[in-house]
């Protein structure tokens, strides 16, 4: 009896776990796909990132970057403040789209914000 339950308390688990990951899937690709990269890069693991730093309006070559420790951290946090802005976020959104990306992903791909691409920097 103890060992079903706990199959069913696992079983529970991982598809909640699957859940999370569909729904982070489908609102990153939504994002990319707004801001006029290809949504289905969003399930392609390196590549995803490269396509969220050219949508951020970050140059391609920041994705060598994020394979430095700690440079990552900071990169990584840039990116996303950028992204923000190109939607029309502020820093609390950023700090979501950090730490709860699995809401705040979907919030951003399906909600009403518009991209607007940032202004090239010479």
């Amino acid at each position: 009896m103890i060992a079903m339950i706990g199959g069913l308390f696992v079983l529970v688990l991982v598809m909640a776990y699957l859940a999370v990951i569909v729904l982070m899937i489908a609102g990153l690709w939504t994002v990319l796909a707004k801001a006029g990269q290809p949504g289905w890069a969003a399930i392609i693991p390196i590549l995803n990132l490269y396509f969220l730093i050219k949508a951020a309006g970050k140059p391609g070559w920041w994705l060598i970057l994020m394979f430095i420790p700690l440079v990552n951290l900071v990169i990584g946090i840039i990116v996303i403040l950028a992204l923000a802005q190109c939607f029309g976020k502020g820093g609390g959104f950023a700090l979501g789209l950090i730490f709860l990306p699995f809401i705040f992903y979907p919030v951003l791909g399906f909600g009403s914000a518009q991209y607007t691409p940032p202004a090239a920097t010479a």
